[in-house]
């Protein structure tokens, strides 16, 4: 074979012979040049180390040893790369030698070296080796549960949904490939929406975007309500392209923007009294990511009708102020030092729990992590998002003692990205959901009953 390699270069190297005999002819007779005429042609050869060594022992009288073999061991069971290496190196013959004394302590250092990065290769083994064993074991938790749901509880939801067993399987989160089943039957559809429905009122959606494009002009726009303005194109556009900007599939040219921007603009011909929100990109999405379109559709616009999403989406001030006082009734049955702390500054529950509640959380923790809370969320509806608030205060409790008012709001604004599931469950499970025996929805009742027409702009669970 390498023979044969050797023939076909050496007959790749005549095939042509006489445009290469041209080509030095060319290069030979090339006149030379300096500043004003011609002068005779330079050899221009390469010269290798050896002539030039040559020429050097020749000048100078001095013939060059080679460099002395290194007495280096050679067979170094780990050999780092970095420059902690050459502690073992001889000095420059032009520099003193190594006492023994030193040479020793190098050794030593250099043996201690590698003994710690063995450690730490250990280290980091074992750890990698846990995260593969636990996500192992993940993984069979969902085939396993996958099976029980496909298999038994979904052929018989209306049966299996409220027992023990059931509830506690839908704790501990659902699995991927029947979460969107299992989120549309238990949100349901009050609403009767159709998939035709939705063609019908994406169809208006389209005619509206049409028209706003021929319209720019105020004039031409004067009829139109401030519902309908607010459902244009350009603020849905706009909001769009913040949803999940680092996944990049409801981006510009992404497989689902389009999917996004249809369901968004269908819902705000459905609900023009609501119109489009900030924040509904997010709840839209997710529900994309586990649903076909029109069953996205249907499960948005009924995930939205629940009272408590009406209020925050219809931006109802009255309603807003009643679910933070009955959040702060938990709060303080629950996390009392954390709440005096929070009084002292006056920060009320509107500066954090706005985004989270407006977004179902989608904006605030991780995608898998959200994911689960809306799970729980379908199973015990609006007060377990006020119980999931109450397991984050919880779960960042003495770093929060710690802050300021500023730090507080900048840092709820913007929770850790590290928070995992296991941490934020087990914090909410820890969350005692009941007040003197009164549960979330007796709690809310009482302060609806409260609360008077005169309080509406101040939280009562504020006041001293």
């Amino acid at each position: 074979m390498r023979q044969d390699l050797l023939l076909w270069l050496e007959s790749g190297l005549n095939l042509f012979p006489k445009r290469t005999k041209e080509l030095k002819s060319v290069v030979h007779s090339a006149p030379g040049w300096k500043l004003f005429g011609k002068v005779p042609p330079r050899e221009n050869l390469q010269k290798t180390s050896k002539i030039i060594q040559q020429e050097y022992e020749a000048r100078t009288g001095r013939t060059c040893k080679p460099p002395p073999q290194s007495s280096r061991r050679k067979n170094f069971e780990f050999e780092p790369l970095s420059t902690t290496a050459l502690i073992l190196e001889d000095r420059p013959s032009n520099l003193p030698a190594k006492s023994v004394e030193e040479a020793l302590r190098h050794r030593q250092e250099y043996d201690e070296m590698v003994a710690e990065a063995k450690k730490r290769e250990i280290k980091e083994a074992y750890k990698r080796k846990k995260i593969m064993k636990e996500r192992f074991k993940q993984e069979e938790n969902i085939a396993s549960a996958m099976v029980i749901w496909i298999n038994e509880i979904l052929p018989n939801w209306e049966v299996m949904r409220s027992t023990r067993r059931v509830r506690e399987l839908w704790w501990q989160g659902l699995p991927p490939s029947v979460r969107g089943k299992v989120w549309s039957l238990a949100v349901g559809n009050e609403l009767n929406i159709t998939p035709e429905l939705y063609e019908i009122f994406l169809s208006r959606a389209k005619e509206r975007w049409k028209s706003f494009s021929e319209t720019s002009s105020e004039n031409d726009t004067e009829g139109v309500s401030v519902a309908d303005r607010e459902a244009s194109l350009e603020l849905i556009k706009l909001d769009i392209s913040r949803t999940f900007p680092s996944l990049y599939i409801f981006q510009k040219g992404g497989p689902y923007h389009d999917v996004l921007h249809s369901i968004l603009g269908a819902y705000t011909c459905y609900r023009p009294d609501v119109g489009y929100v900030q924040g509904m990109s997010f709840i839209a999405a997710v529900l994309i990511l586990n649903l076909e379109e029109a069953d996205a559709f249907i499960a948005f616009a009924n995930l939205l009708n629940k009272p408590c999403q009406l209020a925050f989406f219809r931006v109802d001030h009255s309603m807003m102020l009643k679910y933070f006082a009955t959040f702060e009734v938990f709060f303080e049955e629950n996390l009392s030092k954390l709440f005096l702390h929070f009084k002292s500054y006056s920060l009320t529950p509107d500066i954090y729990l706005i985004d989270w509640i407006f977004t179902l959380y989608s904006k605030s923790l991780p995608l898998d992590l959200a994911c689960r809370v809306w799970d729980v969320f379908c199973r015990d509806g609006e007060e377990f998002l006020f119980r999931t608030g109450l397991g984050i205060l919880r779960l960042y409790e003495d770093i929060l003692l710690q802050m300021d008012f500023i730090h507080i709001a900048q840092f709820l604004t913007k929770l850790p990205e590290d928070i995992t599931s296991e941490k934020l469950f087990s914090c909410i499970a820890a969350i005692q959901m009941q007040n003197s025996t009164k549960k979330w929805t007796q709690v809310f009742a009482s302060v609806m009953k409260d609360i008077k027409e005169g309080d509406k702009n101040n939280s009562p669970a504020l006041k001293s």
